[in-house]
């Protein structure tokens, strides 16, 4: 076995394999290419670490708990070696991180959860966290992030929950955030997006205008605030025609029903009495009798008058 792999001698390649006690501060230890092996992955004794580049080896078994303790690492690279079971949420502690390589091992379980909230985060979001297919939760809030959300954000779609809120990002609030079938949890307040919010399926439901406040150029639903074009139309040469039209179609519809009613009315009674020769006779006969009566209480009542007299 290479001197690197002892566990006691785990840093040769800038120092020439001089041994040095459990406790070191050091910036930068790398072990590549040196076919190491063991489930014990080395360096949880170094101190102020940076850099830790142990990509080549054979190094196996699931990733130990304190690499998330290395608060200062800003590059991680294991790519190339036999680590198993799943990245675990402890790497979310390192703040600091740039570079994160874990290519080629054997890991069967995808990151989950990403919550780097209340930090000093600066910079792009990079894209390339949108290739995390199995994520369900990312946090970025309270840092000071700026630049555009990714705009294949869409990708993630097994995301549940995502803020972004009190940051510095601009521009577009990318439609592809409207194919995100499982989100129940947005919060994109206080940025500086711009620009129309995008609507359709799961967006359809995340309806509180609290989602977007803070942000004073986007426009459109839930917001009060109206995009250009949404306004209705105020021109007073469209409104007489408009008006004239609903005018002409009711006086045509009164007309119709006018005259409908007419010769239903009509041809219902005369169309009858025509018919049947009975019910004609029957209802002349019922007009002679009204009138006699009317006769009869007219000659009466001048009778009466004329008594008084």
């Amino acid at each position: 076995m290479s001197p690197c792999c002892n566990k006691q001698i785990l840093f040769n390649l800038c120092y020439n394999g001089q041994l040095y006690p459990l406790s070191v501060v050091v910036s930068v230890f790398m072990i590549t290419s040196e076919h190491c092996s063991g489930e014990e992955l080395p360096g949880g004794f170094l101190l102020g670490l940076t850099i830790l580049d142990l990509q080549g080896n054979k190094f196996s078994g699931n990733l130990p708990s304190w690499i998330g303790s290395k608060v200062t690492l800003r590059i991680l690279q294991l790519r190339t070696n036999s680590f198993s079971g799943h990245i675990p949420d402890h790497l979310c502690n390192l703040i600091g991180l740039h570079v994160l390589d874990l290519a080629q091992n054997n890991f069967t379980e995808l990151v989950k959860s990403i919550d780097l909230s209340s930090n000093n985060l600066e910079g792009e979001i990079p894209d390339e966290i949108t290739s995390l297919i199995a994520l369900g939760t990312l946090n970025l809030s309270r840092n000071h992030l700026h630049g555009n959300i990714p705009s294949n954000i869409g990708n993630l779609g097994s995301l549940e929950t995502l803020d972004l809120s009190h940051n510095h990002l601009f521009g577009d609030i990318p439609q592809s955030l409207s194919s995100l079938n499982y989100l129940s949890h947005l919060n994109l307040s206080y940025n500086n997006s711009s620009g129309r919010i995008p609507t359709g399926n799961q967006l359809q439901t995340l309806i509180d205008p609290s989602i977007y406040e803070g942000n004073p150029s986007l426009c459109g639903f839930p917001l009060s605030t109206k995009c250009p074009g949404d306004e209705e139309p105020t021109s007073t040469g469209n409104l007489p025609v408009q008006d004239n039209d609903e005018d002409g179609n009711g006086k045509l519809g009164f007309y119709v029903s006018v005259v409908l009613g007419f010769i239903l009315g009509f041809w219902g009674v005369c169309g009858t009495l025509v018919v049947k020769k009975s019910w004609r006779y029957a209802y002349f006969r019922f007009f002679d009798n009204i009138k006699e009566k009317i006769t009869v209480a007219i000659a009466a009542k001048v009778a009466r008058l004329r008594g008084h007299l």
